[in-house]
């Protein structure tokens, strides 16, 4: 971080030596780094205008594809492209100011070695020569300001009260953190008015205390109007989820402003405070500009869709002229894919000719030798080869005809069988019949 902080760093020592003045060195490094970024800035603009300004478009879409996700992904894409729309241009440039903010962090609470660029170990512990001196010629000398987080403030403030003494360490310079009597080394204090240090950070001075603790308050409420002016002037751009975690992250960023203010030296809230009042100018112009401009853009657009559509419509009407009066004409141009695709076709009839013609003659069912009757598990007799073929219906009527000899013999079988059973029964009959009869005659003679 310290490597990505030390050209911030750089460009607020060089803008104090110009003005001389702590406070506007920061206000000028904050215009500086809008500046900076406004090529940045005015793509994340433009990008979220057109998101915006294609949202009814999207909403269409949500209803006709809502069930299907893959549908509705789909042709967001394809209307994305349609309309030369890249998704993460509105967002993915607003998310810079974030790094610069922590990069400013490191220059406000390291201004010896970041701002000044006096080498670490001279102030990394008590052998660093500029420790040493002021061990030496500060009698009430913080030691645990050695290594601490804020601790390069307060030995930057003891180097500009007595600046003769470190002359000749190499890059040393003198800076002064007063803007308008408010001392930006200071963190500010929420209880400022009974806290017992607050005599000793602001000299015992009431009106110091309560600037600094206006300072984290007029930041979060900057954010929050530059929320709302953003909000009323882009029309959100995502979708309803997306929107509304967009909407949730805009409103914390007002109350994380003031809990940063309220933990880190004031100069970093002032900062912030400058940069958000840019920010909200920038944003007015950039979307008064941008909006026109979109706007043209699409007027161009709609005007060539227009000739276009009136192109087809006025071929469209030809046609049916043409068909109606039995004029037929044939397109002269064929694409590439159409004469592929005949190419193929063309191919494939050949292919299935040539089959035809080279294939083996299919032998019936008759010439079939062993092919006797139908029996379930003999492959010669109950075996199809061409089940679902041209000899389908043919072995269907030869299994058939079979089928029916073999019923036509077996109800022979059984008319036989029963003839022979009445013949057995009457035959049986009759030798009874006979045998009483006899023994009548024998009775009849005795007597």
């Amino acid at each position: 971080m310290d490597v990505i902080a030390r050209p911030f760093g750089m460009l607020l020592m060089f803008l104090y030596d110009l003005v001389n003045n702590y406070g506007v060195a920061v206000m000028l490094t904050a215009l500086v780094i809008k500046v900076v970024l406004l090529p940045f800035q005015m793509k994340s603009k433009r990008g979220t205008i057109q998101q915006a300004r294609i949202q009814p478009k999207i909403a269409e879409l949500q209803k006709k594809h809502g069930t299907n996700k893959a549908k509705l992904n789909e042709e967001t894409m394809k209307l994305y492209k349609e309309e030369g729309v890249n998704p993460a241009s509105g967002c993915l440039w607003g998310f810079l100011p974030l790094p610069i903010l922590l990069a400013f962090f490191q220059v406000i609470r390291q201004p010896i070695t970041v701002v000044m660029g006096v080498a670490k170990e001279f102030v990394a512990d008590e052998a660093g020569q500029i420790i040493q001196i002021l061990m030496r010629e500060i009698p009430n000398f913080d030691m645990g300001s050695i290594g601490s987080t804020y601790g390069q403030i307060y030995q930057a403030q003891l180097i500009s009260d007595n600046f003769s003494l470190f002359q000749g360490i190499e890059n040393i310079k003198q800076i002064s953190f007063n803007f308008l009597n408010i001392n930006l080394g200071v963190t500010p204090q929420w209880d400022f008015l009974w806290n017992a240090k607050v005599d000793e950070l602001y000299n015992g001075s009431w009106l110091t205390g309560f600037v600094l603790f206006l300072i984290p308050l007029i930041s979060g409420g900057f954010q929050f109007i530059a929320t709302g002016i953003n909000k009323k002037m882009n029309p959100s751009a995502a979708l309803e989820g997306q929107a509304k975690s967009m909407n949730s992250i805009m409103m914390l960023m007002p109350l994380f402003s003031v809990y940063i203010g309220f933990v880190t030296p004031a100069a970093l809230g002032f900062y912030w405070t400058v940069s958000t009042v840019f920010q909200i100018i920038q944003d007015i112009w950039l979307t008064k500009v941008y909006t026109k401009k979109i706007e043209a853009e699409e007027a161009i657009k709609n005007e060539e869709r227009r000739k276009k559509e009136e192109e087809i419509e006025a071929k469209r009407l030809e046609t049916e002229r043409k068909k109606a009066e039995g004029i037929v004409e044939r397109n002269p141009n064929t694409s590439k894919r159409k004469k592929q695709k005949n190419t193929r076709q063309e191919q494939i009839e050949k292919n299935a000719q040539w089959q035809k013609k080279t294939a083996p003659a299919k032998a019936s069912a008759k010439e079939e030798p062993g092919r006797v009757g139908n029996r379930r598990y003999a492959r010669g007799r109950a075996y199809v080869a061409d089940r679902y073929g041209e000899l389908e219906e043919e072995v269907y009527v030869a299994k058939m005809s079979v089928d029916d000899e073999h019923e036509n013999e077996d109800e022979a079988e059984n008319e036989n069988e029963n003839e022979n059973e009445n013949e057995a029964d009457a035959y049986d009959e009759g030798d009874a019949y006979d045998e009483d009869e006899d023994e009548d005659d024998y009775e009849d003679e005795n007597i």
